[in-house]
């Protein structure tokens, strides 16, 4: 439908609308849309009753009882008793704010929603007081309540959200210690990073890159920040590790094997590197002219100043 169309339709409608109004009267309009409501309102409520009941859900009786109640408002516009569709009406409007409340505060039963954190906490109710606290806004106290009932991810997010990195990244590392997932080392590395405490937030990373070895630069790199000289070449020492195997594979990666060697001061072994790297950007440049650059850089690093002008000549060229 174009919008040529759509304004038609609607001048239509408005047409009608004040056709009604003035042949009939404003309180014949009234009861024709309240009816028309009413009734699509039934069909839905059908509808979904059916649905309801083909998916052998429970609540199909309360979505029968509003389409009988919707069926018995249309009955009342046609026969205009107008208190009664207003009954009606308030019946809607009262069930739809306890639906939202109910939905508001989900897995909780009655009395948990009426009564206060506070009441909850000290019943030993931990899990709803938390739920409570935690809308509440008061996100410290939600994750306390989320650590004493065990729920540690949601109690680690409460205190990420109270601005308490430290304790959200102690939580971390108890999950990753408990459900041996090394994720959370890494959840765990970058809150002590948010909360100040890179040593810590190194020695998680650490373990991190245990199974994921290419993070071992960024634990090297955190080391050499915070003046762990040791830690930090024993992290180069890995990534360094990592970077050669992942050379095999692709020889892009011979450019990070030769950095990490010249900053482990193995400059014989570096330079053997800067070969191989140079060796594998020649055969890029073959097919991208873009790659004369990283020629001329690498032909540079091995000190061959004269071939390091020619690439750069060929990337002027390409």
């Amino acid at each position: 439908m174009n919008r040529t169309a759509i304004i038609v339709a609607i001048a239509a409608v408005l047409a009608g609308v004040v056709f009604v109004a003035y042949k009939f009267g404003f309180m014949l309009l009234i009861r024709i849309t309240l009816g028309a409501g009413f009734a699509l309102l039934a069909l839905v409520m059908i509808i979904l009753t059916g649905i309801l009941i083909y998916a052998k859900s429970k609540y199909f009786l309360l979505s029968l009882i509003f389409s009988f109640l919707a069926l018995y408002a249309v009955y009342y516009c046609y026969l205009w008793q107008p208190f009664k569709v207003l009954a009606v009406i308030a019946v809607y409007g009262i069930s739809l704010i306890l639906g939202v409340w109910w939905l508001s505060e989900p897995d909780m039963g009655f009395w948990e929603r009426i009564k206060s954190a506070r009441s909850l906490e000290m019943n030993k109710n931990y899990r709803a007081a938390a739920r409570k606290y935690e809308k509440a806004g008061n996100y410290e106290k939600a994750a306390e309540c989320y650590s004493k009932s065990k729920m540690k991810e949601s109690a680690a997010w409460c205190y990420e959200k109270a601005g308490n990195y430290e304790k959200a990244a102690k939580i971390y590392e108890e999950l990753a210690e408990e459900r041996k997932e090394s994720y959370y080392w890494k959840e765990a590395s970058e809150h002590y990073i948010k909360a100040g405490r890179r040593s810590d937030a190194a020695r998680c990373l650490a373990k991190y890159a245990e199974e994921e070895p290419m993070y071992w630069e960024d634990v090297a790199k955190i080391y050499e920040e915070i003046g762990e000289k040791d830690k930090a070449e024993e992290s180069w020492k890995n990534a360094l590790e990592y970077y050669k195997n992942e050379a095999e594979e692709e020889g892009v990666f011979w450019e990070d094997v030769a950095k990490i060697q010249e900053k482990l001061g193995e400059m014989e072994k570096a330079k053997e590197s800067w070969k191989k790297y140079l060796e594998y950007c020649l055969n890029e440049a073959k097919k991208d002219g873009a790659w004369w650059k990283h020629v001329a850089e690498a032909y540079e690093k091995l000190g061959d100043i004269k071939e390091a002008e020619k690439a750069r000549k060929m990337m002027a060229k390409s």
